[in-house]
């Protein structure tokens, strides 16, 4: 019965019945519509300003985890692998001393001259210049600039070169120009090579 009295109340209801001065007044079932309306707007707003920060504090707390995670499992692998590390470190550092003995001492300077020389006239070549250039102070080690020019024939040339980069000496060539003289048999060559100096500790 209470709900059949409810619908017809509702049903019978009329807005200008209404006195919003006196809102006491009004009918259960308006007031019940009335106070859902007000839940539903608090409970919106309440949303709107309390829980959207929330999420997206959360969004950016989710995406600081999954950072936060890989970091941990890349770190988690260097950790398992770490006696890996160490001994390729102590590989590294012998193959290291075994390269720094093939690198010329101050002394070897001139008889690594005379080796390019050699190689020039075992060649057949016409050396018109050999000549040191100032070194380069680099972190670990000196580069010593070598300005080279030949001349003669294109395979001679060829033979020259293999000869140089062939030294029991580190010796890396670079920057190289071939122009004909004369006749295209006959070719300069004009090429940078740099050998290298450990740099001393006490340097």
């Amino acid at each position: 019965m209470a709900l059949q009295d409810t619908l017809e109340q509702l049903q019978n209801f009329d807005l200008g019945d209404l006195d919003f001065n006196n809102i006491g007044s009004w009918p259960g079932p308006i007031k019940l519509v009335l106070m859902a309306i007000a839940l539903v707007l608090v409970l919106g707003m309440g949303y709107y300003l309390y829980l959207t920060d929330k999420q997206t504090l959360l969004e950016r707390a989710e995406v600081q985890e999954q950072e936060l995670r890989r970091d941990f499992e890349f770190k988690s692998e260097k950790a398992a692998n770490l006696e890996e590390y160490r001994r390729q470190k102590v590989e590294l550092e012998t193959t290291f001393g075994a390269l720094l003995k093939q690198l010329p001492k101050d002394t070897e300077v001139p008889g690594l001259l005379d080796d390019i020389t050699t190689a020039a006239v075992n060649s057949e070549l016409t050396i018109e210049s050999i000549s040191l250039q100032n070194e380069v102070q680099l972190e670990f080690y000196v580069e010593l600039p070598i300005d080279i020019v030949v001349e003669g024939e294109y395979h001679k040339i060829g033979s020259f070169v293999s000869a140089v980069a062939a030294l029991s000496r580190i010796v890396t060539l670079h920057d190289f120009d071939l122009e004909p003289q004369g006749s295209q048999l006959n070719l300069k060559l004009r090429i940078l090579a740099k050998t290298y100096r450990y740099l001393d500790e006490d340097a």
